[in-house]
């Protein structure tokens, strides 16, 4: 039940270029494949079975989930459907490992059957179920634990219900979005109840003057853009294919959009939230600004569910722009690249996306899709507005390029040929394991002054190229925010340390700039240890919020309880 909603709601999520990128990846085959599956209504669940969708046949999952991890005391044993993994583990501010330890406390008949009686058919227990909720489908991570039971709820009072149940035994729960976080947040290591929000994907309410909308959480964002493109309207953050609202205010997502728009706290109005006692609390009105008491609404977003659970957000839009020009060019380094980024910035142009790839990532695409595009350091740009205005910016940010030693700058209007060139950008992942299909990738999302883009890119890529892994460097550029992406083969320990050291190289090097070790993807489980600096300071008064939201009972406090504080 639980993988065929997450499955269909991931199908909803790309369209058939990425379908065929798909397939060429890892069936290398040169057509389309021909099961696709029939499309209806994204909006609304089967009569027959009230838990498939059906949806356009595409998987391509990259980036963020909206979950929490839910912590208690408990007895030493684990539970008895533990993952087979490798003795590493996650457990205090010190720990480097990818398997997070957990204590398993068994779970009460009282609470299976009150379960049961919130949620009648729409929960199980069957192991399969359970396992697949319990192991990220897209990251490393593991845990020694999966979930004892995963409930679909229907409506907020159910979740209420559920957390009222699950605070009264001491049970840990965890909300379970769109599965497409990287960073290990869809955990179980201490089993109890998952929630699987995905049952939850209603629009409540559109509001064409005031440019809002009200949504529940488990709509993805795409799904979303398809249902207010008929009214001129769209709702500006790309963090990756498949990942729902509720996660995307859970992690505080952004993507290639927030260098015009901002990220996942700029772009919500107001939040519903179950608390860990099961209260439910309205974080503001739907007012554009207040200065009326604390902004709960940005206390929540990004507190990746140690505060509560999402039921419902209010989303600012905007307008769909009437032009826009896609440009893409090459340049001799990174650095260079990295330099006309910064100098597009600051000159004053309000572009809409700056995206960088390295040669090795440009190298992928190349294997991927059988293009032949120069393997040089690539700068891509979107600009919007009217006709004029977009194609002024390009002639603009063109000379700068030409400036920096940039060449082969082209760009395109028509829609096809845009959508062709921006293909580039967002197949990126998936190129780089055309590249090895069978190893996995440790993913870094630093993020730094603008000042200092340049520099880090060019210090960490000395250090990638020296490595003898496979690693890819694509970038925000317009808003210092980086990935390398570092493909090791599991089975080969010499390659795990491999990974780890250049992971951490990159961080600290991004910390000692006055950056951050995560800019969109979120702590979870992967950036506990490289993200205790940036928390020691403010621990004490972090305490102080879980404290006051009651989440001492059931809530794993990430930024606490994960550090060993």
């Amino acid at each position: 039940m639980a993988f065929t909603c997450w499955l269909s709601r991931l199908r909803s999520s790309y369209s058939k270029t990425i379908t065929n990128l798909r397939t060429s990846f890892f069936q290398h085959l040169q057509t389309r494949g021909a099961n696709a599956t029939a499309i209806t209504s994204p909006y609304h669940f089967s009569k027959q079975n009230p838990f498939r969708f059906t949806y356009s046949n595409s998987l391509l999952p990259i980036t963020l989930a909206g979950s929490l991890a839910i912590h208690f005391q408990s007895p030493p044993p684990l539970c008895d459907a533990s993952l087979d993994s490798p003795t590493r583990g996650i457990g205090g501010k010190g720990s480097t490992e990818f398997v997070v330890k957990g204590s398993h406390k068994h779970l009460p008949q009282e609470l299976i059957e009150e379960l049961k009686a919130i949620c009648q058919d729409n929960m199980s227990m069957d192991y399969d179920e359970r396992y697949f909720h319990g192991k990220p489908q897209h990251s490393f991570h593991k845990a020694v634990n999966i979930p004892d039971v995963v409930v679909f709820p229907r409506s907020e009072e159910e979740v209420s219900n559920i957390v009222k149940s699950c605070d009264k035994h001491k049970v840990p729960i965890v909300p379970y979005g769109g599965a497409t976080s990287i960073e290990g947040h869809t955990l179980s290591p201490h089993g109890g109840v998952c929630i699987d929000m995905s049952a939850m994907q209603n629009v409540k309410a559109l509001h064409i003057e005031d440019m809002d909308v009200v949504v529940e959480p488990g709509i993805g964002w795409m799904e979303l853009n398809e249902y207010l493109e008929p009214h001129g309207l769209f709702f500006p953050l790309d963090p990756g294919p498949g990942a729902t609202i509720g996660g995307m205010c859970a992690t505080r997502c952004s993507g290639s959009l927030a260098v015009r728009y901002g990220t996942m706290r700029d772009n919500v109005i107001s939040l519903k939230v179950v608390l860990p006692n099961g209260d439910v609390v309205k974080t503001a009105s739907r007012a554009r600004k207040s200065a009326a008491g604390y902004d709960l609404t940005r206390l929540v977003i990004g507190s990746e569910g140690t505060l509560g659970v999402i039921t419902e957000v209010t989303l600012r839009l905007q307008k769909i722009p009437q032009h826009s020009v896609v440009a893409m060019c090459n340049f001799p380094t990174i650095k260079d690249a990295a330099d006309v980024a910064i100098a597009t910035m600051l000159s004053g142009i309000q572009v809409s996306r700056v995206e960088l790839m390295d040669e090795v990532q440009v190298r992928a695409i190349n294997i991927a899709n059988d293009k032949n595009l120069p393997e040089f350091p690539t700068l891509m740009f979107e600009f919007i507005g009217t006709e004029a205005y977009a194609r002024e910016q390009t002639l603009i940010v063109q000379k700068i390029i030409s400036e920096h030693r940039g060449s082969d700058f082209v760009f395109a209007e028509d829609p096809e040929a845009k959508k062709e060139l921006w293909k580039i950008r967002k197949e990126a992942l998936w190129a780089c394991f055309a590249m090895e299909p069978k190893y996995e990738a440790v993913i870094s999302d630093v993020c730094v002054p603008l000042s200092h883009l340049a520099e880090l890119i060019s210090k960490s890529k000395k250090e990638l190229d020296a490595s003898p892994l496979v690693c890819t460097v694509v970038a925000h550029a317009g808003d210092g925010n980086f990935h390398t992406l570092i493909l090791f083969d599991p089975k080969q320990e010499e390659h795990l340390r491999e990974a780890e050291r250049l992971n951490h190289f990159i961080v600290h090097c991004a910390l000692s700039m006055e950056g951050t070790c995560t800019g969109e993807h979120g702590v979870g489980t992967g950036k506990m240890k490289v993200s205790y600096p940036l928390f020691e300071p403010a621990m004490h008064f972090m305490k102080f919020d879980t404290y006051s939201f009651g989440a001492l009972a059931i809530l794993q406090r990430i930024f606490i309880n994960r550090f060993g504080t």
